[in-house]
């Protein structure tokens, strides 16, 4: 499809800069298969969901992807910002760079601040490859538990790029930019639609008699990047590790059987367990890398219901929601949601989605 036809105008006003306090007092827009719309808050989740539906979020951590340092080992010593994308091994990651043009297989980065101390001060880490689009293999001076510790005591959240470029990061994104469900380290962003959770939602949730069952999807950062070829053909995305166990896959299945419907919080679940479904509809135990892309005409096999941030202009994950439920019922929905003031983006409100099943 061409890529323009998920194009839409966003007022800059409209990208939430903060989450909402409490997490579950931000705006909900109910989607329903016949278009209609309606204001929610989060809090209300419970009534719009019935008692054996099954709630799937993402158990992802956010690590402290962000590094910052210097080039070092030549006449001259230019800044370095690198984001962590992808572990290969126990002291080797993929990153991404600015400015990549600086850096050169063989050189090395030292990463570290005055403000933060990390074993010796600072964490070495020598450019191995240099592949396109900024992406690099730095092979770090530490491993394992040494290495992840560094890395803790250096980084920052990554925030997206639309809530960074307009202000840094701070003290408060490092609780404001994880789930209350983040248990397995992994992601360098967050899965922001389980952002909204409170302990008293999951509460009124149990109590409705809606189960939630945890999965793991490390989200990366091609999850920011835009689409820039003309036709969705002609993207590829970036593979993240996920995992499904064999007791939340039969415990969905066995839902589903008696009539449950299964709720994906946010569309990294929701990638994972479409990832993880066979063709007649039973989700198997998963353990592997997924790049799935989902566009309108995807039939979904696993996720009934939806609960997702709004996102980008010809995003990937807008060409999901409208395969969900309908380019123009998707256009639709946004328009409404920019023309009401809801907040866009990782820190912002959320729509509850109704799969439309004529598709």
């Amino acid at each position: 499809m061409r890529t323009d036809l998920f194009d839409f105008e966003l007022p800059s006003g409209s990208i939430a800069l903060r989450p909402a306090s409490p997490r579950d007092s931000a705006r909900m827009l109910i989607v329903q298969p016949d278009g209609v719309l309606r204001d929610r808050l989060i809090a209300d989740l419970p009534q719009w969901l019935e008692p054996g539906d099954q709630l799937v979020v993402n158990d992802t951590k956010v690590i402290a992807a962000q590094l910052k340092g210097r080039r070092i080992g030549r006449d001259t010593e230019p800044k370095i910002e690198a984001t962590l994308i992808k572990r290969l091994d126990g002291s080797r990651w993929q990153a991404l760079v600015k400015p990549a043009k600086k850096l050169s297989p063989g050189d090395v980065v030292r990463f570290g601040n005055e403000g933060k101390v990390c074993l010796l001060g600072h964490l070495d880490a020598q450019v191995e490859h240099k592949g396109e689009d900024g992406e690099i293999t730095l092979s770090f001076s530490f491993h394992g538990p040494a290495l992840e510790q560094a890395i803790a005591d250096l980084g920052s959240p990554p925030l997206p790029p639309y809530i960074a470029g307009k202000r840094a990061a701070d003290d408060r994104d490092a609780s404001d930019y994880q789930t209350m469900f983040a248990a397995n380290e992994g992601a360098v962003a967050a899965p922001t639609a389980g952002l909204h959770f409170t302990s008293g939602l999951e509460t009124a949730l149990r109590e409705r008699g809606i189960e939630i069952h945890r999965v793991t999807l490390h989200v990366g950062a091609g999850t920011f990047l835009p689409v820039k070829v003309d036709d969705t053909t002609g993207h590829k995305m970036h593979a993240e590790w996920g995992c499904i166990s064999r007791h939340t896959a039969n415990a969905l299945n066995a839902a589903k059987a008696k009539g449950g419907r299964i709720v994906a919080v946010g569309t990294t679940s929701l990638r994972l367990l479409e990832s993880a479904t066979a063709e007649d509809g039973m989700i198997v135990p998963f353990t592997a890398e997924t790049a799935i892309f989902i566009t309108p005409g995807y039939r979904f096999r696993a996720v009934d219901i939806l609960l997702s941030n709004f996102h980008l202009p010809r995003s990937t994950l807008f060409m999901l929601v409208s395969a969900f439920c309908g380019l123009d019922t998707m256009k639709h929905a946004y328009a409404h949601a920019i023309q009401s003031g809801y907040r866009f983006y990782s820190y912002g409100d959320a729509c509850l989605l109704f799969r439309d099943k004529s598709t």
